[in-house]
């Protein structure tokens, strides 16, 4: 790793901090777009995914990485989406969005931000132990075409702290659940 790379890496991982204001021993990985294909990093850790996959997500519209998603439902990953609200109307599926057949999966729930300014993350958690973040929004062009990074940490304090702010985001009372499609009855 680059000593320009490694110096932006602390970076990024300072800006979750950890308990002792420490760095745990963890695994690290950082990708760039469009040198790297970030759609393909998304789908592989979606792929293994077994329990669970809290995503923040300010834009849900590549229709790989929600292919990968509505596979994880289909295995029993139990999946949280929090989105962005003009992002959901733009994408979602009362305009004919890919994610109206992921919202049909019993275990798959979504909240949107109901008001205030844009819930902008980028981020998931899967089985509670790997994080993804990054500036990669989960659309084609922010995954291939854009300069974007993302980067997979498997430290279980970052993890953690992602998870806490997953939470009090998913509680907000302000939240609008999200509809789902027109024509229910999609897989189950």
């Amino acid at each position: 790793m680059s000593r320009l790379v490694g110096l932006k890496l602390l970076c990024a991982l300072a800006a979750f901090g950890t308990p002792s204001g420490a760095l745990a021993a963890s695994s690290v990985e950082i990708h760039y777009a469009p040198q790297e294909d970030l759609e393909r990093v998304d789908i592989d850790v979606i792929d293994n995914a077994e329990r669970s996959i809290d995503m923040a997500a300010y834009v849900l519209s590549d229709p790989f990485v929600i292919e990968a998603l509505r596979d994880a439902a289909d295995r029993g990953v139990t999946i949280r989406l929090y989105l962005d609200k003009s992002q959901y109307s733009q994408h979602g599926p009362r305009n004919g969005g890919p994610i109206g057949e992921l919202l049909a999966f019993p275990n798959v729930c979504a909240r949107v931000k109901g008001r205030g300014v844009l819930m902008h993350l980028k981020a998931y958690a899967v089985d509670g132990e790997r994080l993804r973040t990054g500036s990669g929004n989960f659309s084609h062009s922010g995954l291939a075409f854009q300069d974007n990074d993302l980067i997979l940490v498997d430290d279980p304090a970052i993890v953690a702290k992602f998870e806490t702010n997953f939470e009090a985001i998913w509680s907000r009372g302000t939240n609008a659940g999200a509809l789902p499609a027109p024509e229910s009855g999609g897989p189950r």
